[in-house]
């Protein structure tokens, strides 16, 4: 009986020259496509940051309502998730879980009340996790008075 035209002699498979082709290939396409994708997850982290620290005010505020005041710089963030001691008016928890209080880069977000003037201040120090800093380093702070100026 006569073999069929599409069958070889020998082993069937790809030479060494023809595997290491493709893998070039795909080393090249990944190298086009990696600095894109995260030049995207950077920008989207600072969305996400600036996104939280507006949350984190607006379950701050709703926690002012309640208690009559901010929280202290002693209880802090986790105020809204733990109600502090003798707070028969707490109607909290006020954030879904204490994750909420984590920015996108596993840093706790930074509390700083102003007890004389009633107000306060978020900060996440972006990518770098270091005050200052430019583009996804630069710090996300909340209120944004820089929108303000112009």
């Amino acid at each position: 009986m006569e073999k069929g035209r599409n069958s070889r002699n020998g082993d069937a498979g790809f030479t060494l020259t023809e595997l290491l082709v493709v893998m070039v290939i795909l080393g090249l396409i990944a190298a086009a496509i990696t600095p894109q994708l995260m030049g995207r997850l950077d920008k989207s982290k600072v969305r996400a940051a600036k996104l939280q620290t507006e949350t984190l005010a607006a379950s701050l505020d709703l926690f002012k309502i309640d208690m009559g005041y901010y929280p202290s710089e002693q209880e802090g963030l986790h105020a809204l998730v733990i109600p502090p001691a003798n707070a028969s008016s707490w109607d909290g928890p006020y954030v879904r879980s204490g994750n909420t209080l984590v920015d996108p880069w596993g840093r706790e977000f930074l509390y700083f009340p102003a007890p004389d003037t009633g107000k306060f201040r978020l900060v996440s120090y972006g990518a770098d996790g270091v005050e200052g800093g430019e583009k996804y380093n630069a710090d996300i702070v909340f209120p944004d008075f820089s929108r303000l100026e112009n």
